[in-house]
C-alpha cells in the first residue's frame, strides 16, 4: 500500500512552519516509504516544499503593506466591496453570485434569499472557478500579497489555493476586516471596513427595538395618565377591555 507523508519543520526566519509533502512510493533520508514499490528511480522531483501563510492582526497587516510591499487582494464578493474597500486594492472575488437557471439552483436561490440574504444580505454565490487565473494574470508567483476578507475564513481558503499555484508571499488578516479599526486603512465607501458585512434585516433589527419601545412605553403613559381619553379610543377601535 502506498502512503502519503507529510513532514513539518519549524524555520527561524520569521517563525515560519515549512510543509514538505512527499509523494507515493518515495525515499527520503534513506526510509523506504513504499517497501513493496522498491524502485531505483531518482524522487528529488516527488517532494515539494511550501511556506505556510502568515496570519497577522490588523496592525501588522498595515505595516506589511507600508513597509514591505504587500498588496492588499480583495477577495470577497461585490456587495461586501462596494460597501467599502481598502484604497488601492485589488479585487478578485472567490465566490461570485450564482445565476445559474437549473432546478436545483433556482430553489437554493429562493430558499437563500427568503433567509440568509433577507436577514443578513449575503448574495446567493458559488466558488469563482476563475480566481486562481485572474490572479496569475494580475501578479506574479513572488508577488507579496495580503489577502483579505470580512471575516477571515475566505481569505485563508484563497490563500491556500494560491499557494498550490505557486505563490509563497502570502499573509491574511485573521478574524478578516472585522476587526480593523477605522482609520487603520485608508478605506472607501458608504461604511465603515469593519461593517462592510453588515446588511438585510440585521442592520435596522435594532432600530425596529427602539421604536418599538418607544411606541409601547408612550402607550402605557397615556393609558395611565389619560385612562379616559384612552378609553374612548379603545371604544372607537372595538377594543374591549
Amino acid at each position: 500500500m502506498a502512503v502519503v507523508g507529510l513532514s513539518t519543520a519549524f524555520s527561524p526566519l520569521g517563525g515560519s512552519l515549512i510543509a514538505v509533502r512527499i509523494r507515493q512510493g518515495c525515499k527520503l533520508a534513506g526510509v523506504s516509504l513504499s517497501p513493496r514499490r522498491r524502485r531505483r528511480t531518482s524522487c528529488a522531483a516527488a517532494a515539494a516544499v511550501r511556506a505556510e501563510v502568515s496570519f497577522v492582526d490588523a496592525d501588522e497587516a498595515k505595516r506589511l503593506v507600508a513597509e514591505e510591499g504587500y498588496t492588499v487582494l480583495d477577495i470577497r464578493d461585490r456587495t461586501q466591496r462596494e460597501r467599502a474597500y481598502i484604497k488601492s486594492s485589488t479585487h478578485v472575488p472567490l465566490f461570485i453570485e450564482n445565476q445559474d437557471n437549473d432546478i436545483g439552483t433556482i430553489v437554493n436561490r429562493q430558499l437563500h434569499n427568503n433567509f440568509a440574504g433577507l436577514f443578513f444580505g449575503l448574495p446567493f454565490t458559488k466558488l469563482n472557478p476563475d480566481f486562481a487565473k485572474a490572479v496569475k494574470d494580475k501578479f506574479s508567483p513572488e508577488s507579496k500579497l495580503l489577502v483579505v476578507c470580512q471575516e477571515g475564513l475566505r481569505s485563508a481558503a484563497a490563500a491556500d489555493a494560491l499557494e498550490r499555484e505557486g505563490f509563497q508571499n502570502i499573509a491574511c488578516i485573521t478574524s478578516g476586516l472585522q476587526t480593523v479599526k477605522p482609520g487603520t486603512f485608508e478605506s472607501v465607501g458608504k461604511t465603515e471596513l469593519q461593517n462592510a458585512g453588515k446588511a438585510g434585516l440585521v442592520t435596522i433589527q435594532g432600530k425596529i427595538s427602539v421604536v418599538l419601545g418607544t411606541v409601547l412605553i408612550s402607550a402605557y403613559l397615556f393609558i395611565t395618565l389619560f385612562p379616559d381619553q384612552a378609553e374612548k379610543l379603545f371604544d372607537l377601535a372595538g377594543i374591549s377591555l
